[in-house]
């Protein structure tokens, strides 16, 4: 399958406070993963049901281990390894509610992988979205594509994609896909 699809509204930042919005009207902010989210992405993680699991590590281990949390939290270098939190509602009460990275292969300085993980409570309400769209304006430099692999079935994320640039999608044994994505300029 290829070809792009409508992403419908895309959140919007509201102009006066640094806040965005997300879809359902929410009031969310992003910032930079930091090396000391180590027990933020644990909690993140930890509230994320077995199918939020699955569809984003392709696996669903009880909890990160710390070899994954090395990876997750101390390899970003926010140049090669870009990561965002996305934080609702925006205020004093803010949680982390997702998470989004974008890695660039070393083979291939044009391609990156990303990935985004969205707390099963705040699914289908544009977090998804305003990851993907910050991601893609703060990508690796010279980054024109995106390569990964989707679970067969986790439509939010190809629709997300698809708001990102051309798709295409290959299927890839009974649950991945491969997708590739021709990042709009």
């Amino acid at each position: 399958m290829t070809g792009r699809r409508s992403g419908g509204q895309r959140p919007q930042p509201d102009r006066g406070s640094g806040e965005l919005l997300l879809t359902d009207g929410t009031p969310a902010r992003l910032r930079a993963l930091a090396v000391t989210d180590r027990q933020v992405l644990q909690d993140l993680y930890a509230a994320l049901s077995q199918i939020s699991r699955r569809g984003r590590f392709q696996m669903a281990p009880p909890r990160l281990n710390n070899r994954m949390l090395d990876r997750l939290v101390g390899d970003v270098d926010q140049r090669d390894h870009v990561a965002v939190l996305l934080l609702a509602p925006a205020g004093r009460d803010e949680t982390a509610v997702g998470v989004g990275r974008m890695i660039r292969y070393a083979s291939d300085p044009t391609t990156a992988d990303i990935a985004i993980a969205v707390a099963d409570d705040w699914q289908g309400r544009g977090a998804g979205s305003v990851l993907a769209h910050a991601l893609a304006a703060s990508r690796p430099a010279g980054v024109v594509r995106l390569a990964t692999v989707v679970s067969v079935g986790n439509t939010a994320s190809l629709a997300t994609l698809a708001t990102l640039g051309t798709v295409a999608v290959v299927a890839v044994g009974g649950a991945q896909y491969d997708v590739t994505v021709t990042l709009d300029p």
